[in-house]
């Protein structure tokens, strides 16, 4: 029996192989960039990750800063009013009315025959409360009422002159408004006697000045 050999066998099989070896290095190449772009997106979404969880530790941390910026600001307000406070209280306790310079002063003006019976002193004080860009101030108002009797020859003389001392005095003319400072309220009571000697009453007001301080 004859041997028959295909010489083409060797030629088809190498063939066949090339057409094969293409296929299978570009499925492998394939794997190998789907392996390599998982990994890449695995490593992109961790790097989004972790800038997100820094980007948030951030936006916490300025949070808190602002927050703090704006206590530490409201606590400069805070102390600014109170030291402005503080500030106006020492000044009305320098400038405070003094009722002992009023009585020695009342000692010194003195008339003959005139007879000081009473004195009320009326002191009043309008707070303003102040506001974070304004200190609070308050307004003094006082006004001194007296009640003497005239007791001179001719009752009723001396009221004249008793007003015009105490307007020149040094501490009532210092003291007291510059427009009318002394006034009558009401004129000289009829004459009314006393152990044989006749007087008359009389009152005056004495305005000091308003002050805000």
């Amino acid at each position: 029996m004859p041997i028959q050999i295909n010489l083409l066998a060797e030629a088809r099989a190498a063939e066949e192989l090339r057409r094969r070896d293409p296929v299978k290095r570009a499925i492998f190449l394939g794997i190998s960039l789907a392996a390599v772009f998982l990994g890449w997106s695995a490593m992109v979404e961790a790097m989004a990750m972790s800038a997100r969880a820094t980007q948030a530790g951030v936006e916490t941390e300025i949070a808190t800063r602002t927050n703090e910026y704006a206590q530490v600001e409201n606590n400069m307000r805070q102390l600014s009013l109170t030291r402005s406070r503080i500030m106006a209280l020492q000044k009305l306790q320098d400038d405070r009315f003094l009722q002992g310079n009023l009585l020695n002063a009342l000692q010194l003006a003195t008339v003959p025959d005139v007879q000081l019976t009473a004195l009320h002193l009326d002191q009043s004080y309008l707070l303003q409360v102040g506001t974070g860009t304004r200190p609070g101030t308050v307004r003094e108002k006082i006004t001194l009422n007296l009640d003497a009797r005239d007791f001179s020859a001719n009752p009723g003389d001396q009221v004249n002159k008793f007003m015009q001392v105490i307007e020149k005095q040094p501490y009532f003319n210092e003291m007291l408004d510059k427009t009318n400072a002394v006034q009558l309220t009401s004129p000289p009571s009829a004459p009314v006697e006393d152990n044989g000697k006749a007087y008359v009453t009389f009152s005056l007001e004495c305005q000091f000045p308003d002050k805000t301080r």
